[in-house]
């Protein structure tokens, strides 16, 4: 405690003073240091960026290499693919263990290395069961990296600028998809694997010159370290006595572990229900959906390559995802949210249009023989070319998700938790966010035989519109609030 916590009206029950005091101390602090703190971590996004994407130019070198020990076949190749998913699943759950045994900045650290080992294991690769380990790892360590950065963000950064570092989380994932993409362009596998494992390196390097967060020092019981950690993210002459003290305050009733009682609290059921939620509304979308279209879409249109379409896409997702960061911490997350899951709905609804009036003839039509139908209708029928109305359809979707449901969920599970359960709750919703990713890409092709290409599109646009209604009446704005004050709200004891 220093002289602030004497003459501070912080310390007094009235919220205006409270707000006041806030702002005077915020004024004080510098952001350069945590700019830089923030950077290192989101290296890591960036290496599960490259490892979304490496299969996509990867697996058509892999399908034609010479050495048959190598050589993928279709379904190897699909295997290939989504064997990631197993890893990042995994993942999630080790993630939530780690990060409370050994904190944040330990956590990240340690995802590093089976990025690192997993591409070096796919560089070195003898056959093909050598290629899914180095899959399966760089999956691992995705699925802890999307859990710890979000936490390491939040919990470092204070509520000005918050939600626009936050929002760097899915900005980088985005740019390492678009990275890869491009990189395939001109490297062949091997070497794109080398590429991809030089952001990981760098995190691993980076991260032993950051702090640990003070939240997390604190729930241990390292008031000094804390105070070293703020001033370091703060600035030197900022006074971080303050700000420790209250976080320590706040902490002070989450003492001792979760048990099976505290899920009676409103303060821990409620934001459990609302980050497994959104997880699952996310994946429930259909981005997996637009993104399988994608490639044919942009062929109806004329473009020949599927490499250079594939970038565009990146390209889109990667400035919209950047404007949601710019514009996060002004316009705020609930209307983010309801203006991204309008824009999905019409564009969804639209998509369906597209194809009811494109394939005439559905019947139990496969995927496959839908797209040649689409095909055939088009190519068939110039005068009354629809491929504009899939290609706006795709681009309004692209950028709605890219503005709300794409990075502001990431970025409310690393707010709405107590510190207490923030490594439990983080991993619950990174298990639910990939296991919901698995369903809808194993079951789409089924559904779409069901109902049609139409019928599953107008499926994603309701599911689309209940996103919408959940955000409007269960989604908390936390647009410059503390991380105490959201935790307050849904304990019902702080209205904002």
């Amino acid at each position: 405690m220093n002289h602030l916590e004497e003459s501070s009206p912080l310390l007094a029950e009235e919220v205006p003073e409270q707000g006041s005091e806030t702002d005077a101390y915020l004024n004080k602090v510098k952001n350069g240091r945590l700019y830089i703190a923030t950077f290192a971590a989101v290296l890591g996004p960036l290496s599960f960026g490259f490892v979304l994407g490496y299969s996509s130019p990867a697996i058509p070198d892999l399908q034609r290499i010479q050495d048959p020990r190598l050589r993928l076949t279709a379904e190897e190749a699909s295997w290939f693919g989504s064997v990631v998913t197993i890893g990042a699943g995994f993942g999630g759950l080790l993630g939530g263990w780690v990060v409370d045994k050994i904190g944040r900045k330990l956590s990240l650290m340690f995802c590093a290395l089976p990025f690192i080992f997993g591409f070096t294991i796919i560089i070195a690769a003898q056959n093909h069961w050598m290629l899914y380990v180095g899959r399966v790892l760089t999956g691992v360590a995705s699925g802890v990296t999307s859990l710890v950065v979000p936490l390491y963000i939040s919990e470092t950064s204070h509520e000005r600028v918050r939600g626009t570092l936050g929002s760097c989380v899915q900005l980088m994932v985005v740019i390492g998809i678009m990275g890869a993409y491009v990189t395939g362009l001109f490297l062949d596998w091997g070497w794109l694997a080398i590429t991809a494992s030089i952001p990981p390196t760098l995190m691993l390097v980076c991260m032993c010159f950051m702090p640990e967060t003070p939240r997390y020092l604190l729930s241990r019981g390292k008031r000094r370290e804390a105070e070293d950690a703020l001033r370091f993210l703060r600035g030197q002459d900022t006074p971080v006595e303050w700000e420790c003290a209250k976080i320590e305050a706040a902490s002070r009733y989450e003492e001792g572990s979760l048990s099976l009682a505290d899920l009676k609290d409103p303060g821990i059921y409620k934001p459990l229900g609302v980050g497994i939620m959104m997880m699952l509304l996310q994946q429930f979308t259909g981005i997996n959906a637009i993104m399988f279209y994608a490639e044919t879409i942009f062929e109806q249109a004329h473009f020949q390559n599927g490499s250079v379409a594939s970038v565009i896409v990146g390209a889109t997702q990667v400035f919209f995802t950047a404007v949601a960061a710019l514009v996060m911490d002004r316009a705020g997350r609930k209307v983010l949210l309801i203006l991204s899951g309008v824009a999905m709905c019409v564009s969804e609804a639209t998509f369906g249009i597209y194809f009811k009036l494109s394939v005439t003839k559905h019947g139990n039509s496969t995927l496959i023989s839908t797209i040649l139908e689409a095909q055939d209708a088009v190519s068939e029928a110039a005068h009354t070319d629809l491929s504009w109305l899939a290609l706006t359809s795709m681009g309004i979707f692209i950028t709605g998700f890219a503005l709300g449901w794409g990075p502001i969920p990431w970025l409310v599970m690393s707010e709405i938790y107590p510190t207490k359960v923030r490594g439990l709750g983080s991993a619950v919703c990174v298990l639910t966010n990939w296991t919901c990713a698995f369903i809808v890409t194993k079951t789409f092709q089924n559904i779409t035989d069901l109902i049609t290409s139409a019928g599953t599109f107008w499926m994603f646009s309701c599911l689309c519109a209940i996103n919408v209604i959940f955000t409007v009446f269960f989604v908390p704005e936390t647009k410059g609030k503390t991380l105490e004050e959201i935790q307050s709200h849904f304990k019902g004891t702080h209205s904002y």
